[in-house]
């Protein structure tokens, strides 16, 4: 392959992010490279624009609101708990440094006391046992086990409650050790937390009763209080760091046209200083600056062909996907690498180089390229069904379940099959795992 077509491939293969980065090394490298003014957004009518904007503010809310339950605590009604996480950047092990320097530890418990904080992972969980800490002291100390044991209990009280906990059990229960002693139902919250997380994690609450021999009251309070608790704590001082994305297209639907458009926004348009360019011509002089023209030229062509090939597969996929874009994941498309390579002219290798870490942005939502590519399921009517579009059908089916009788994976194989759609038990057990969704069984709800 020729310098130039290598360039072209590599810069194909780079997210936007990254694309921008080699682009500012380059502009500071070279002098023969400037970048052009970026161009205005490209307006659409008020409607679309309003639509957009709407879309982007909604899809931030549902993943703050996701963050919330996955991530957080819940009440006894069923609602996400919101913790205002602290957003100055500081890591949960610098925040339980700075506390070990603040609170009442003595100078050898700050040094078991940061040991014991290096084995402490995101989530706020000790991951390694008490002998793998003191392996890791210097043996000339000769800490004891019953000094690790008595710092670890100090580190517990610390910043954010439950910090510390070998197991979920033990971080339930230091955050409950946290509430006054009058609380109605404590004691019992702490004897589930203790030895029944799995029958309240099940919802299984008349065994709870009968082996507890507790009232239905009593019991609702208790596992209110257990619910309540944050299940990663650590996550409260230092939460996962968001991960941005910049779409390489937007999609928009303008004049009742689905149309595709390079990010005006995106990647910096490069062009040649003229000026420069000027001083070289008629001249056999400047060997470097013409190394450095050749190279900007190559350099921008291969930006030219990154965008014409980005620009032809995103058609491609937005032409064959229009169903999904008007009705949603149930109406989505089989649709395989093969099938791109073939309608655009192009080797299933370079389809596959553009659909990684390229983005779109729909009007409902932004998604990588590869998320629009799925494996063919037979059906009855002769018209293959996308595996996406079957996951989301087992989703609104589950969705729609009764939840003191969930359907059964062969249940719902038996209710696709009555649509047309021949899927095996083993497939749906598959798929509903892939969605994280859990077995019939562990969904049933048992009447209190």
């Amino acid at each position: 392959m020729t310098p130039q077509l290598q360039q072209a491939i590599r810069l194909l293969q780079l997210p936007v992010l990254d694309l921008n980065a080699q682009i500012q090394d380059a502009l500071e490298e070279n002098i023969m490279l400037e970048m052009e003014d970026l161009p205005d957004v490209p307006q659409t009518n008020a409607e679309t624009t309003a639509e957009v904007e709407t879309i982007k503010a909604e899809d931030s809310w549902q993943e703050r609101s996701a963050g919330q339950i996955q991530d957080g605590g819940w009440n006894g009604e069923g609602r996400p708990i919101t913790e205002f996480a602290d957003e100055s950047g500081q890591t949960l092990r610098e925040h339980l440094l700075w506390q070990l320097e603040m609170e009442h530890f003595s100078p050898r418990q700050v040094v078991i006391g940061e040991a014991i904080v290096d084995s402490i992972n995101d989530d706020g969980y000790l991951t390694a046992d008490l002998d793998e800490i003191s392996a890791s002291l210097d043996k000339e100390s000769e800490v004891t086990l019953a000094e690790i044991e008595e710092t670890l209990e100090k580190v517990q009280c610390l910043d954010p409650v439950g910090v510390g906990a070998r197991s979920l059990s033990e971080c339930i229960i230091l955050q409950l050790h946290q509430l006054d002693a009058s609380t109605p139902g404590l004691s019992l919250a702490i004897d589930l937390a203790d030895r029944h997380l799995d029958l309240v994690a099940s919802r299984d609450y008349g065994e709870l009763r009968r082996s507890l021999r507790t009232s239905d009251e009593d019991l609702h309070d208790a596992v209110a209080l257990v619910k309540s608790c944050h299940p990663k704590p650590g996550l409260a001082v230092s939460p996962a760091a968001a991960e941005y994305v910049i779409p390489d297209v937007f999609v928009r639907k303008i004049d009742n046209r689905w149309q595709v458009e390079i990010s005006p926004t995106g990647v910096p348009r490069l062009s040649v200083n003229q000026q420069y360019a000027r001083l070289l011509r008629g001249s056999g002089d400047h060997a470097v600056l013409r190394s450095q023209l050749q190279e900007a030229r190559w350099l921008i062509r291969s930006l030219e062909i990154r965008n014409e090939t980005v620009m032809k597969v995103a058609t491609c996929i937005v032409s064959r996907q229009i169903e999904f874009l008007e009705h949603g994941d149930e109406s989505m498309k089989p649709m395989v690498l093969r099938d791109v390579a073939e309608e655009i002219g192009m080797h299933e290798s370079t389809i596959s180089r553009v659909t990684t870490n390229k983005y779109m942005h729909t009007p409902r939502g932004v998604f990588e390229f590869k998320y629009f590519f799925s494996s063919h399921l037979s059906s009855a009517d002769g018209e293959d069904q996308s595996s996406t579009s079957v996951r989301a059908k087992i989703r609104k089916l589950i969705g729609a379940e009764n939840p003191a009788k969930p359907l059964s994976d062969s249940k719902i194989a038996n209710v696709l099959a009555e649509e047309g759609i021949s899927v095996a038990r083993r497939t749906v057990a598959k798929y509903r795992e892939s969605m994280n969704i859990t077995s019939s069984s562990e969904r049933r709800q048992r009447p209190a």
